[in-house]
């Protein structure tokens, strides 16, 4: 099949747009844990006042910076809140992939980023209310964000080329890092010079731009596109036509359901996940209550561990695509191989963080390395629904984005009811546990993972439910 030339193409279009889609889904998804630093109130808790390393000197605030409400929320209510966005998130993504396949995955994703963006910006309301109303407004924003990923791999089903599938996938989600490295930081800028509610009011009104962009220049498959040249349209077509299943009303539930690469996936993903969402939710908590650092330099720190991550996966989507096509590595191997090195490296570096003491570098240095290793793994088990059944990645990867939200409803709230005399020792435990569940989930994929598509998902293989 002739190739297409990727500048200037709908495809790598439509990667950069859900780029922009995921950094908005992300960051709306991450400023709160900045902002709860600020929302606390000082005088009742020892959440600003003191640490357990020697606290930085924090920078004068700007008068005017205290007019935003604090709340009295222990530890525990703050667990139950950093964590009550995955309550919403779990429910829409396996009807997120099946949706997204039977009406199409456009409209689908820009309202569902367009409702997590409606509830940011109800945010500071919610609060005033009280700690029960900002917990309904983040389940809410979870149920709006769980149709995103879902979505996102039923439309690459029609437009990722299978050899392309690496590119521009880590393109198209390392939005997801991306908005984290962006929304840390600044969310500590905006609470440090304005006041905690414009971090809600500032990435709402991003968010809405993203979607006027999203509706005018996106289309669900390359047959719809209006402003797609004909020869893109013949290569995507022409890639994936032995590819993709015919029909679009019968889903093998019995076979997915019973099929050994998508647990491996189920598996990888859920462990993954438990040492991302862990460190997501609570970081700002462990550099502000431990390390000692101020709400601005707070944002800063916490990002780069998401920075790493975000040039090692796009680095990474390179390279696996260039060991598929150059060097002929069977899909398999690659896809083992990054999930090696983006679960068991952050594991070992997790643990070592634990053990730096009030070494500010070289806690900050491990927690770096330990998070941008895992972007490694953005070419691993992330993407490998592609490779097993293409036909149903988005319905696949609803069911594993399911079981790999659990570690965001409960991580947060495990490691806080672990971490209620803030010690380093049990911060250590938390880090032990994330890292014991990493190395697990690692062994596993590589012993049950595969890379070719499936018996039951070839579009030859009618109403059968054979294996």
């Amino acid at each position: 099949i002739e190739s297409s030339p990727a500048l200037c193409s709908s495809r790598y279009s439509l990667a950069i747009l859900s780029c922009y889609g995921f950094f908005v889904a992300y960051a709306l998804r991450v400023n709160l844990s900045v902002a709860m630093v600020d929302m606390l109130n000082s005088s009742s808790s020892n959440n600003v006042n003191s640490s357990v390393c020697l606290r930085h000197n924090n920078p004068p605030r700007p008068r005017h910076n205290h007019t935003a409400s604090v709340y009295d929320w222990d530890s525990e209510t703050q667990g139950w809140i950093l964590g009550s966005f995955f309550y919403g998130y779990i429910i829409t993504q396996i009807p997120g992939g099946y949706m997204a396949r039977k009406y199409g995955a456009k409209w689908l994703l820009g309202f569902g980023i367009l409702g997590t963006v409606i509830f940011t910006l109800l945010t500071p309301v919610a609060a005033d209310l009280g700690a029960g109303y900002l917990i309904a407004v983040r389940v809410l924003e979870g149920i709006g964000e769980g149709v995103t990923f879902p979505a996102m791999h039923a439309m690459w089903a029609s437009w990722a080329p299978p050899m392309e599938r690496s590119r521009l996938l880590t393109i198209s989600y390392a939005g997801a890092q991306l908005g984290t490295v962006v929304a840390l930081p600044l969310s500590g800028q905006i609470c440090f010079y304005l006041d905690w509610t414009y971090v809600f009011y500032i990435f709402g009104a991003v968010g809405i731009l993203w979607f006027i962009l999203w509706s005018l220049l996106v289309s669900n498959s390359p047959t719809s596109h209006r402003r797609i040249s004909e020869v893109e349209r013949t290569y995507i077509t022409a890639s994936l036509k032995n590819e993709l299943s015919p029909t679009t009303d019968h889903i093998p539930w019995t076979s997915i359901l019973t099929s050994v690469p998508l647990w491996a996936i189920v598996v990888a993903h859920f462990s993954y996940n438990w040492t991302f969402y862990t460190l997501l939710t609570l970081l700002p908590t462990y550099m502000n209550d431990i390390l000692g650092f101020s709400i601005k330099q707070n944002g800063m720190l916490s990002a780069l561990p998401y920075l790493g991550c975000w040039l090692l996966s796009m680095g990474g989507g390179q390279l696996a695509d260039y060991l598929r096509e150059t060097c002929l590595f069977s899909t398999v191997a690659v896809r083992k191989a990054f999930s090696i090195i983006g679960m068991m490296g952050p594991a070992v570096f997790l643990v070592a963080a634990g053990y730096t003491d009030c070494n500010y570098t070289l806690a900050v240095i491990f927690l770096t390395i330990s998070s941008s290793l895992g972007g490694f793994s953005a070419s691993g088990f992330n993407i490998n629904h592609l490779d097993i059944a293409p036909s149903y990645a988005g319905i696949l990867l609803g069911i594993t984005n399911s079981f790999a939200t659990i570690p965001g409803m409960v991580g947060p709230v495990i490691a806080r009811s672990l971490t209620k005399s803030n010690t380093i020792v049990e911060w250590r435990t938390v880090f032990f546990i994330s890292a014991g569940i990493n190395l697990f989930g690692a062994a596993f994929y590589t012993l049950f993972g595969k890379g070719t598509v499936q018996p039951w998902a070839h579009c030859d293989h009618e109403n059968t439910n054979t294996k």
